[in-house]
């Protein structure tokens, strides 16, 4: 099975406001960017969004481990909020489980994969990261001036 880095981050001007997504695919050396943008969403959405494209784009199944900052979308799966969000009908502590419609993509995606999700710290040193975060407010750049 190939193995595949998958780095991603996702950035908001404004929460709701202008959001970006980046996203850095390593395969044997090659690095493949992707990145995209809404008018109008949430930080954690476009967190969600960066992991979706990021597996969309791969053309069969993997081994991937997926780099995140964001601690919402890493400790879903590392502590397992999904599994007691889908036991309890979509509802946490909290209420309603907010982005229902990506979490459920998320789980059909990675269901094809063998995934591995590592939790790095954001705007720090690591470098793939920092790329992901530039790729993302670059294309919040570019909605603003549209």
């Amino acid at each position: 099975m190939k193995e595949v880095q998958l780095y991603t981050d996702g950035a908001c001007s404004g929460n709701p406001g202008i959001g970006g997504w980046g996203v850095i695919l390593i395969y044997n050396g090659i690095e493949k960017e992707l990145s995209g943008g809404e008018k109008n969403t949430t930080n954690n959405r476009m967190e969600l969004t960066a992991v979706i494209k990021g597996l969309r784009a791969l053309k069969e199944n993997c081994s991937v481990n997926i780099y995140s900052d964001s601690a919402y979308v890493v400790n879903a799966f590392l502590e397992n909020w999904i599994e007691n969000w889908q036991n309890n009908n979509w509802k946490s502590s909290k209420g309603q489980v907010q982005n229902i419609d990506l979490w459920k993509e998320l789980i059909e995606l990675i269901k094809k994969h063998n995934i591995k999700w590592n939790k790095v710290k954001g705007h720090s040193d690591n470098v793939n990261n920092n790329r992901c975060d530039k790729l993302a407010r670059n294309e919040i750049e570019k909605i603003k001036k549209i």
